[in-house]
């Protein structure tokens, strides 16, 4: 790429010498012939060129064209509308005079109505004193008045009747000026119309003439630049030849020190490249061939260990299959929750065995902060045959966990060795492995060799289809503390007793959520051997709560009030809120703390 670029920068300050030494080339007759191929170019580029010339000076006679006919059509428009405008008051004038006329007749119209209507009231009145029996007192005094009345009615009606016809003559004659006043101005207007179109069309021709121009001189320029191309190939022999001769235009002899310095590039890279050529040669192909299929196995090998390692599926724990019991606690939570904090507060002195043994050999992580850097801590506990219980440790950083093994590589207390690639660091107490991005194995040796090997898929995990994961998935991810068993009654051996033995014997799994805010909220799961069995437990534990729930060898309950109870087939679904002091004995229960009294809050 670098030697084409050099080629490329080689050519064109070839051909820049070319064209400025034109002169100097015809000092030489092996270069006449690109002499006389740019003198033909040269012509035909000044054709070209006083064509474009022409095609531009007609473009400006149509401009001055076109400024000319806007100039008459503004003019001529101008002249119309100065004609326009009396005509335009006069249809306005006879436009007021007919409006008026006709306001005036129909106040006629009205009044002549008005009069015809009190006549008819008149004659009403008049028949009905007629047809009153006894007659009244002063029947001749009413009858009097009323004809003299409508007498007076035939008189008024004759004058509004001949003034209907005035006013009906004065509206026909203002129409009549309203038209004529209208035909004359119909008429300007539709001369100022045609007299627009014209100037309109004659515009339209200018300027298709005009873009035709313009196209014509877009191709000339077009054709110019290509004349202009053509003459790179004559430039280039000058300029070449002009080169080997050490020959310089006068007015522009750096540009053979250019020819020459790009020339000495291309040289050098010619050079390198006949080099590695000549290496190339030289290698052993077999041994070649070795170095290939070695980088090939390494990125194969990366490319099976790598997405073992940090692209794990988000809602896989990658715990031992055998796994009896999962204790899941919310670091997060922890802090925010408001029973920590006032626990911390008020028993500054217990509470770190609390936190202690609720987050078992976690704690014992170099270089990480449960509380501060830690998001969650899993462990997985199963007990073998002879009653010994293993723990499986799994601690999520909130981040990436590279400055935690930077930190264990420098401890010369640890010892690196490596199973199927995944590396492992121990020391007399702890081993620790990176088994995800964010993730640490932390515990005993083999406990965590065997969390490598569940996460390598050298042994079988719990799997997030399995029946023990889904349970434990339903519990709020975000609560606090997680626990569920699917040995119910070995719950005992695993930490001190929290629930009733009843409870614990007729369960199959057993799942509790805990939320320490204030207050305490808990969820807990059931899954029973039978629906008929779960509708028993269910009937038991909305009528005699507290024999069911309450912390065993204790008196404490686990409710503050009667739980609600959702049953599901097999499953129960137990809600309610927790008294604090059974909530804090629980989790010294769980901490195994020994602790059976809770102080007075």
């Amino acid at each position: 790429m670098a030697l084409r670029h050099e080629k490329r920068l080689l050519q064109k300050s070839e051909i820049n010498l070319g064209r400025e030494g034109t002169s100097q080339a015809a000092n030489f007759p092996e270069l006449r012939n690109e002499i006389v191929a740019l003198k033909k170019l040269e012509q035909e580029q000044k054709e070209v060129a006083l064509r474009i010339a022409q095609i531009e000076e007609g473009i400006k006679k149509i401009e001055a064209q076109r400024q000319e006919n806007a100039r008459e059509q503004n003019e001529a428009v101008a002249k119309l509308e100065a004609e326009k405008k009396p005509l335009l008051q006069q249809r306005n004038e006879a436009r007021s005079i007919t409006d008026l006329c006709e306001r005036e007749l129909t106040a006629v119209e009205r009044r002549v109505q008005e009069n015809d209507a009190a006549d008819r009231e008149l004659l009403k009145q008049l028949s009905e004193l007629q047809a009153m029996a006894p007659p009244p007192p002063d029947l001749e005094t009413q009858l009097a008045g009323i004809t003299a009345r409508r007498a007076q009615l035939p008189e008024e009606r004759a004058e509004l009747v001949r003034a209907r016809l005035g006013s009906a003559d004065a509206c026909r004659l203002a129409k009549e000026k309203l038209v004529a006043a209208e035909a004359e101005l119909s008429v300007v207007e539709k001369n100022i119309a045609r007299v627009r179109d014209e100037f309109a069309a004659r515009d339209r021709a200018l300027g298709d003439n005009s873009r035709a121009q313009q196209e014509a001189v877009r191709e000339a320029r077009a054709h110019h630049q290509t004349v202009e191309e053509r003459k790179n190939p004559a430039y280039l022999n000058i300029g070449r030849h002009l080169a080997s001769q050490g020959i310089a235009p006068p007015n522009a002899p750096h540009l053979l020190t250019d020819v020459h310095r790009h020339r000495g590039a291309v040289d050098r890279h010619l050079q390198h490249t006949a080099e590695l050529a000549l290496l190339s040669s030289k290698i052993d192909k077999q041994e070649l061939r070795k170095f290939y299929f070695s980088v090939v196995s390494v990125l194969a090998l990366l490319s099976i260990i790598l997405p073992l390692v940090f692209q794990s599926p988000p809602k896989r724990e990658w715990l031992p299959q055998e796994t009896e019991v999962i204790l899941s606690i919310n670091s997060d939570q922890f802090e925010r929750d408001d029973l920590p904090k006032r626990w911390r507060k008020d028993q500054p002195n217990s509470w770190p065995n609390i936190w202690a043994g609720l987050v078992g050999s976690a704690g014992q992580t170099p270089g990480l902060n449960l509380p501060r850097d830690a998001a969650r801590i899993t462990r997985a506990l199963t007990t073998q045959a002879a009653g010994k219980t293993r723990e499986f440790v799994l601690v999520e950083a909130r981040g990436d966990v590279s400055r935690v093994i930077r930190s264990i590589e420098k401890d010369k207390n640890f010892e690196k060795r490596v199973i199927n690639g995944l590396p492992v660091w121990e020391r007399a107490d702890l081993a620790v492995a990176r088994v995800g991005p964010t993730t640490l194995a932390v515990g005993a040796s083999a406990e965590v060799d065997e969390l490598v090997r569940v996460r390598l898929g050298m042994k079988l995990d719990l799997k997030i289809t399995g029946q023990l994961f889904d349970r434990f998935q339903a519990l709020d991810r975000e609560s606090a503390l997680r626990l569920i068993s699917r040995d119910p009654p070995d719950l005992a051996h695993v930490f001190q007793p929290i629930f009733t033995p009843e409870l614990l014997g007729s369960s199959q799994l057993l799942g509790l959520a805990l939320t320490l805010q204030n207050p305490v909220r808990a969820k807990l799961l059931l899954k029973l051997n039978s629906p008929q069995s779960a509708s028993e437990l269910a009937r038991n534990l909305h009528n005699d709560p507290q024999h069911w729930l309450h912390l065993q060898d204790s008196e404490l309950v686990l409710y503050a009030q009667p739980p609600e109870i959702e049953r599901q087939g097999t499953n129960l679904e137990l809600r309610f809120i927790m008294p604090e002091n059974s909530a804090r004995l629980l989790l010294q229960r769980i901490a195994k703390t020994g602790a059976d009294e809770i102080a007075a809050h």
